[in-house]
């Protein structure tokens, strides 16, 4: 892997807003999915297709979107992602009929799963050695930093000009990001494209992945991060008291960028970034029983927002740490991506189901149960990279 000797940092931040623009992706949708119905009456239950549609493709191909990228080049991958990103923004602008609408949301999919693993990769080769994991932990925070730029901005936008305004301003916005981010990394060494996998190859090519300690270990532990993180920003807000509900769950993720930005940040440069992950599986469980035993509480719901910043430092960074080459990195980002797709689709659904058969009680110790999860799949792979290593 080419290594810089200084970190490029405004190539960094620019990778960053690309991030943020994928996150967008998602968050123009569901942040105005209750004024949705206003463009599409006849849509009817099928309206929540409008958010899910996006993570389909990421779930069915997120593993093999890190073999197509290491073939087809980060650079370029990144670039293109944008391009089709900012063409599909463009056409949901004309208020298509509402398959036509879901069609664009499946291709943003694609454009989506682009971003998010060419991207960190990309920051992996803009950062020097000292500062990779800092550079990739400022990655871990776009989801929440997107959503919250998102509310602060594109909800008065909506409510000035209307929904399409905000769909407009997403295609701007990602065709500027295009546009400077091919200018910004024209000089940026890449690693050699490797060979398009034959599609007779994908499944073992997949199993290659599965099978690697190395390469599955970030996808393994991030699987439990996102099947609670958006899940409780849903659920827990009706279980807070009301005059402390929209503070609480606005702050929530921000307090979960800041502990990443800046303890986990700090803490990754004395200890390992698997070992960061657990122990914020750790932390997370110690806030989830608190949650348990003293539902509503601010303080609780803080601490766990701080934990999970760790979880997204450790998760993130550790993909570099564990995978050497870039095409390695691809394909860990890869797994990431589908890992990340397939915990925001079954995390809601899982606890709203724990919340109908066993209240709200049985419901934080699923939680709690999840984040265990985490710390033991990261053990169960760290001793299974040790085996390797001794052979």
């Amino acid at each position: 892997m080419p290594e810089t000797a200084t970190t490029r940092w405004g190539a960094v931040l620019a990778v960053w807003a690309a991030g943020l623009g994928a996150a967008a992706q998602y968050g123009k949708v569901s942040v105005v999915f209750d004024q949705l119905a206003t463009l599409y009456p006849e849509a009817g239950p099928a309206l929540s297709l409008s958010v899910s549609m996006t993570g389909v493709l990421g779930i069915l191909l997120g593993v093999v979107a890190g073999l197509f990228v290491s073939s087809f080049g980060y650079r370029r991958s990144l670039v293109w992602a944008l391009w089709s990103g900012a063409a599909m923004s463009a056409l949901q602008v004309l208020h298509l009929p509402y398959g036509l609408f879901l069609v664009t949301r499946l291709i943003e999919g694609l454009s989506h799963l682009g971003i998010v693993v060419a991207g960190p990769t990309l920051m992996a080769l803009l950062a020097n050695e000292r500062q990779r994991g800092t550079a990739l932990t400022v990655w871990s925070t776009f989801f929440g930093v997107s959503f919250a730029l998102l509310n602060w901005l594109g909800l008065p936008l909506v409510a000035a000009q209307g929904l399409l305004a905000l769909f407009a301003a997403h295609a701007v916005l990602m065709a500027a990001l295009a546009l400077l981010l091919a200018w910004a990394m024209r000089n940026l060494p890449v690693p050699e494209r490797q060979p398009l996998p034959p599609l007779a190859e994908l499944p073992a090519l997949h199993l290659s992945i599965y099978r690697s300690p190395f390469k599955l270990a970030p996808a393994a532990g991030w699987l439990f991060y996102t099947s609670c993180f958006v899940a409780l920003l849903t659920v827990l807000p009706p279980h807070l008291p009301e005059s402390q509900r929209a503070i609480v769950m606005g702050a929530f993720p921000l307090i979960s960028i800041a502990a990443s930005m800046t303890v986990g940040v700090a803490l990754l440069r004395v200890m390992p970034a698997v070992q960061l992950a657990q122990a914020g599986y750790g932390l997370c469980t110690a806030a989830g029983l608190w949650l348990w035993a003293v539902p509503g509480d601010w303080l609780a719901c803080f601490a766990l927002a701080a934990a999970f910043g760790l979880v997204q430092s450790g998760s993130f960074a550790c993909v570099p740490q564990l995978n050497s080459t870039a095409a390695d990195q691809a394909e860990a980002n890869g797994a990431m991506s589908q890992a990340g797709n397939a915990g925001n689709v079954i995390g809601t659904p899982l606890l709203l189901a724990a919340l109908g058969i066993a209240g709200y009680g049985g419901m934080m110790l699923v939680v709690c149960g999840l984040f265990v999860g985490g710390i033991l799949v990261h053990r169960t792979l760290a001793a299974r990279r040790k085996q390797v290593a001794a052979l």
